[in-house]
């Protein structure tokens, strides 16, 4: 045996991969549900991205798909409820954590959301929580501390769930601008109403009673099918491989209604991709030339339409710079936006986003509405759309529009047309949808995406 300079043993590194310790079942999905917390709250890194199987966040692309799904369920619960998460965990403070102490926040914070929102044994979300504590140099210290606050979490889940109940779900800087938009009380019962999962709608091409019957659904105002809750993927629903519908929330299936009967008529969808809304310009009769700036996403919208049996001209170019030989009939302008309508859908929106973004977001909608304005020819109409619940990005842009060009003119919508939707009609004649829109029975989940549409006449 060699042995080192003072007569002893040599060490054995014990952290070499022969000799670790195998992790403790399931830790490694609450360290990817941790880093990816992190990547998105201090980073501002869309969750959809960190989620994605193939260019996502390493560590949870090294996971099995049952860990891969406890780390969604953690994450979407997590963002959901973050500010009554972070009050939970504050009231069990007798000091604030430390300033740089954003990893152990996230460690709390994920195993808070399982024991208080999920369907995980305490006991597992505490020891594991402990477990990653340990094994982080910045956090070792607060292992006790994190063993402490999680297990009174368990022990005190009712008392704490009810202290937190009034606590918004929404982050202080967006409910300020929802309270300013909608008054106080609309905005709380929009943050509210985050907290459910959002429903499956579906577009059918046609007879939407019989596919609500075969499919154990109910027809919508808009014509579609929504769902009710089912077991198994969307592609093994009956309809789907026959391409006799498509997914897409109730409110997206708006804007492209607004038109009627296209038949004839030239019509371009901007911002095209994924294509849901092309497919609604085409089957209402339109000659439909489908633009986006990404080839990528083009490319799945080709793939969307093939399914469907459905065929348009694809461009792939910079909006800004398209000059067609000849004007449109009519416009479909789902203009890129912060997407804080769908909430529901994606919980992370509203800590990625800010003030800031929204308002250069509302720049590039006003700039692109500008331009797309002199794609229409004489008396052609255009429908201005987005999934944002900010004015900032809706009303406001269609406001410094009409103002200072002359050469259009606002359609307004008429209520009678949307029975059941009546309330999403405002004054002007815009559609304004929110969350706590559509009210549903007979275990049918409520509600549809925040989403505002105006529809412009060129009259010149």
């Amino acid at each position: 045996m060699v042995l080192n300079s003072n007569g002893k043993k040599p060490f054995k590194n014990s952290s070499s991969h022969s000799e670790r310790a195998p992790a403790k079942p399931g830790l490694q999905a609450r360290s990817a549900a941790v880093k990816i917390l992190a990547a998105v709250v201090d980073k501002k890194l869309p969750l959809d991205g960190a989620l994605d199987h193939e260019n996502g966040n390493p560590a949870y692309k090294a996971l099995g798909e049952n860990d891969r799904a406890l780390v969604r369920a953690i994450l979407n619960s997590a963002l959901r409820h973050m500010p009554r998460i972070d009050a939970a965990i504050a009231s069990l403070l007798d000091t604030p954590l430390p300033e740089g102490a954003r990893a152990l926040h996230h460690v709390l914070a994920v195993g808070a959301a399982q024991i208080l929102y999920l369907d995980v044994p305490d006991h597992s979300a505490v020891d594991l929580a402990v477990e990653q504590a340990n094994g982080d140099p910045r956090n070792r210290r607060f292992a006790k501390l994190v063993n402490a606050i999680l297990r009174r979490i368990g022990r005190e889940k009712e008392e704490i769930l009810a202290s937190v109940a009034d606590v918004p779900a929404m982050p202080d800087w967006f409910l300020a601008r929802l309270k300013k938009a909608y008054g106080k009380d609309a905005a709380l019962a929009i943050s509210e109403s985050q907290l459910e999962p959002a429903a499956i709608d579906l577009t059918v091409k046609s007879d939407a009673a019989g596919w609500a019957a075969r499919l154990n659904g109910a027809v919508l105002p808009t014509g579609g099918v929504r769902l009710a809750a089912f077991d198994g993927s969307i592609p093994s629903l009956e309809g789907f491989e026959d391409g006799a519908w498509w997914v897409q929330d109730a409110a997206a299936s708006i804007p492209a209604k607004l038109f009627g009967d296209l038949t004839g008529k030239r019509v371009a969808d901007l911002c095209a991709a994924p294509g849901g809304k092309t497919a609604q310009l085409i089957l209402a009769g339109g000659y439909v030339t489908a633009i986006d700036q990404s080839e990528s996403r083009l490319k799945r919208l080709r793939s969307n339409l093939a399914r469907l049996g459905l065929q348009a001209e694809t461009l792939a170019t910079d909006l800004t710079k398209f000059q067609p030989d000849e004007g449109f009939d009519a416009i479909l302008l789902d203009a890129p936006c912060s997407s804080t309508g769908t909430t529901r859908r994606h919980p992370d929106v509203l800590w990625t986003k800010g003030p800031e973004e929204i308002s250069k977001l509302a720049g590039v909608q006003e700039r692109l509405l500008r331009h797309a304005l002199t794609l229409l020819k004489p008396n052609g109409v255009i429908v201005f759309s987005n999934c944002s619940l900010d004015p900032a990005e809706g009303e406001d842009v269609i406001a410094r529009v009409l103002a200072d060009v002359p050469t259009v003119a606002r359609v307004p919508i008429d209520p009678a047309a949307w029975p059941g939707l009546e309330q999403a009609i405002s004054p002007v004649g815009d559609f304004r949808t929110t969350p706590v829109m559509l009210p549903m029975s007979d275990g049918i989940a409520s509600g549809l995406d925040g989403f505002y549409a105006a529809m412009l006449r060129r009259v010149a």
